[in-house]
């Protein structure tokens, strides 16, 4: 059968071939004319240009927000001209998924400004993009020829475009770096990891040790007022964030700059990192437990016993040490994602992660009254444990694929992680719903519905990546999951159908000075999320790859275990004082900085004007 299906599908072009074709018809179907009448002799002119759109098609103002591009005009031999356009059709376009502004039928355009002397006037420049309600055609330049015309009034009603900016001449001084993104990451870093903490009273670690704090506190409430039983409450919480906190401070004095950056691609860090979390999954699943010294547990214990602050501190850092075993993979987890941001992530991180692992023990120290509401412990927390391994296994696997692709063996494809993770997030949800027979639910026990839902969100979840194994986006997850060959490395069939150089300096700048171009660097790595969801996400995008199409192209791997990621690191940081990526930078075949765009950013039109305002005038025109 699939050979039938291949010899079927391979026949199609021949039987095409012999079917007579049409004469090929380039599809434009915006029609243009331009008419003025004779400049004035202080070389004032007025030139009306008219834009037809044939039925179904419809071009974009010169105001509309993008992605669609925008119309443009400009007049030949003039550097700044007025335009002006009616009123709009604001809707919402289906093919950008985006609230646009179109013109439809016949749009008239007025281009007003003043001949420099000794020209003439000749055409209107004109840049368009024209699309239906299905597709959109690649965006177009033309060169409209002006004709003889009567003379024209600009309508009331119509609004004034802005001037076009003049592309900027090259210059030694660094053009100003786009918005820092930077400020907005670690807020929603630092909210995932409060998030996390509060998701971590829920393990089977810590949610059993609710009631032995709470007795402790009630112990230590006797004779005590209230302004007291919150200052031990507070204390108490202390000695979790501090213990959390000194974690990631030790993390970064140790590391250093250069260190913590690099921690998220050591292929030694994240072997440690994936064994410890395959340890605690194994554990998770009752293949054996794991515990702290009992010596060590007993000591912390007795000197929390004598009470007082230091006895309440110290509850605090034996309660913390007791709880690793589960909030390890959280707290794995947040630092290898912090690393990529500013060098005090770290930190902060593990004060957001234990400050929302220690909010509900104050919570629940003031108010005692809400413990008798809680859920007990029972076979509900077994499933969260084996659900809990299952996810845990998921994340040693990415650990697991750094490692592969710094050292670049290519054995965890995309195709391979894929379907590993289908396979570990399927087994969680056939689990809930008893399919697969393990501790914690007997057989022909019924499916409650929470437990119904969640095994169905992790089916869906697992059913949702196989698109992936064919070539299809993930979206978010793409940020995650390895890059597919073709979009690991330079070369011309990169992410985004480029040619990129890959660490090769010299090379770049040679190619820069030879065409006249300018060298869009990418500080990228191996095993950075963000640099694989920028690649997967972004430069695909049509109008983004379109402005790269203008630079030299230039991947610079800075994570590799390599010398040149080594040499690459160090010029990151010699010339733009950082060693955090992705960094974007665009240089002149100089060396000179034009122009910087640090860390990631979700906005496509935040990134095009990255793009476009640096780019080199004589490129302005293509």
């Amino acid at each position: 059968m699939r050979s039938l299906a291949i010899a079927f599908f391979a026949a199609l072009p021949l039987v095409w071939a012999q079917t007579p074709a049409a004469p090929a018809k380039k599809m434009d179907p915006i029609q243009w004319s331009a008419t003025a009448a004779a400049p004035a002799a202080d070389g004032k002119f007025l030139v009306t240009l008219k834009a037809t759109s044939e039925a179904g098609w419809h071009l974009y103002s010169m105001t509309t927000p993008r992605p669609p591009i925008a119309t443009s005009a400009k007049v030949e031999g003039v550097e700044t001209v007025d335009v002006f356009q009616p009123a709009p059709i604001r809707k919402l376009d289906k093919n950008f998924e985006a609230e646009t502004e179109t013109f439809e039928g016949e749009t008239v355009f007025y281009v007003q400004g003043q001949l420099p002397a000794g020209t003439k006037l000749t055409t209107v420049n004109v840049r368009y993009q024209a699309c239906d309600d299905r597709q959109c055609l690649p965006p177009r330049k033309k060169a409209v020829e002006i004709g003889p015309g009567a003379a024209a009034t600009i309508p009331a009603n119509y609004l004034k475009v802005a001037a076009p900016a003049a592309a900027p001449a090259k210059s030694s001084t660094p053009a100003p770096a786009a918005p820092q993104a930077g400020t907005e990451d670690l807020g929603q870093f630092l909210l995932i990891a409060f998030g996390f903490g509060l998701a971590a009273l829920f393990t089977p670690c810590v949610f059993p040790m609710i009631p032995i704090t709470m007795s402790f506190f009630l112990g230590q409430s006797e004779g005590r007022s209230r302004a007291q039983q919150i200052i031990q409450a507070l204390i108490f919480c202390l000695g979790i964030v501090f213990l959390f906190t000194l974690l990631g401070f030790s993390l970064t004095a140790i590391m250093g700059p250069f260190g913590v950056v690099q921690i998220a691609s050591n292929p030694w860090v994240n072997s440690v990192i994936a064994s410890v979390f395959i340890a605690l999954a194994f554990s998770l699943f009752g293949a054996y437990e794991i515990t702290l010294p009992s010596g060590l547990l007993t000591k912390l214990n007795a000197a929390s016993g004598s009470g007082g602050t230091i006895g309440t501190l110290l509850m605090g850092l034996t309660f913390s040490l007791t709880s690793f075993a589960c909030v390890g993979p959280f707290v794995g987890t947040l630092l290898a994602a912090s690393v990529s941001g500013n060098k005090l992530q770290p930190v902060l991180g593990m004060m957001a992660f234990s400050s929302g692992l220690a909010l509900p023990f104050f919570f629940l120290a003031i108010f005692p009254s809400f413990l008798a509401k809680l859920p007990r412990s029972g076979m509900w927390m077994v499933r969260i444990k084996i659900v809990f391994g299952f996810v845990i296994l998921a994340a040693a696997l990415k650990y697991l694929g750094n490692v592969d692709q710094v050292l670049q063996w290519n054995f965890l494809t995309r195709e391979r992680f894929i379907a590993a993770w289908f396979v570990l997030f399927t087994l969680p949800g056939l689990y809930l719903l008893g399919m697969v027979p393990m501790e914690g639910i007997k057989r022909d026990e019924p499916v409650g519905v929470g437990r119904l839902l969640t095994g169905a969100f992790f089916v869906i979840f697992a059913f949702s990546l196989l698109p992936g194994m064919l070539g299809a986006k993930l979206g978010e997850l793409d940020a995650f999951v390895p890059l597919a060959q073709e979009q690991s490395g330079g070369g011309a069939t990169s992410s985004s159908s480029l040619p990129w150089m890959k660490n090769d300096l010299k090379g770049a700048l040679a190619k820069a000075k030879a065409e006249g171009k300018q060298v869009f660097v990418n500080f990228t790595g191996y095993a950075c999320t963000n640099c694989h969801w920028m690649k997967a996400n972004m430069f695909p995008r049509p109008e983004i790859r379109e402005a790269l199409s203008k630079y030299v192209l230039l991947e610079l791997y800075t994570d590799g275990t390599d010398p040149a990621s080594e040499e690459n690191q160090k010029y990151q940081e010699a010339h733009f004082q950082t060693v955090a990526i992705p960094l974007y930078a665009i240089i002149d075949a100089d060396e000179k900085q034009v122009a910087v765009f640090p860390g990631i950013t979700k906005s496509p039109q935040e990134y095009l004007a990255f793009l476009n305002q640096s780019a080199p005038a004589q490129l302005a025109s293509r």
